[in-house]
């Protein structure tokens, strides 16, 4: 069995989705039988400087849907940050899911070892297809999504590990 670009993408990423799902699901009935407005965890952060449990989610949902269409040189879609519920973010996590799972396989591994360069407000960067997806778009990915699980678990809902893990 080869080892492909998408597999490694798809391996990570979608487990992980899950996980992120089953965490705010555990998060919104934590504030339901404690009777905490939504707001009082999407709004927390772990430190000041930090985004809030809603735009870690923003952003993890936004590397997923990002990933794989930068790595075929397709326009990337958008998701408006709107999001101001649970249930809205629920909604954006299967919305960039199947943006994620729209890609086509075969696209991405073709373009592996392709160079590209992404532009960002305060550079402009270089990479192959495995040099994005490894280096950049999976670490950014996971530090948003465990940032996200840390927030949860911080507000004293019992999640663990196998929850992050998409089990």
């Amino acid at each position: 069995m080869t080892l492909t670009l998408h597999a490694v993408a798809a391996g990570s990423v979608l487990p992980r989705l899950k996980g992120l799902s089953t965490v705010l699901a555990k998060a919104s009935v934590h504030c339901r039988e404690h009777g905490l407005a939504e707001q009082t965890i999407l709004g927390d952060r772990l430190a000041a400087d930090m985004f809030d449990l809603t735009r870690q989610v923003q952003i993890a949902t936004d590397h997923t849907k990002s990933m794989l269409y930068r790595v075929t040189g397709q326009d990337v879609p958008s998701l408006p940050d709107t999001e101001t519920s649970f249930a809205e973010l629920q909604a954006r996590i299967e919305k960039a899911k199947a943006l994620f799972e729209a890609v086509d396989a075969d696209a991405v591994n073709a373009r592996t070892g392709v160079e590209f360069e992404v532009k960002f407000p305060w550079a402009t960067m270089s990479f192959t297809g495995a040099s994005y997806l490894l280096q950049f778009g999976l670490p950014n990915f996971y530090f948003h999504v465990a940032t996200a699980y840390d927030i949860v678990r911080k507000n004293d809902v019992k999640i663990g590990k196998s929850d992050f893990l998409g089990a």
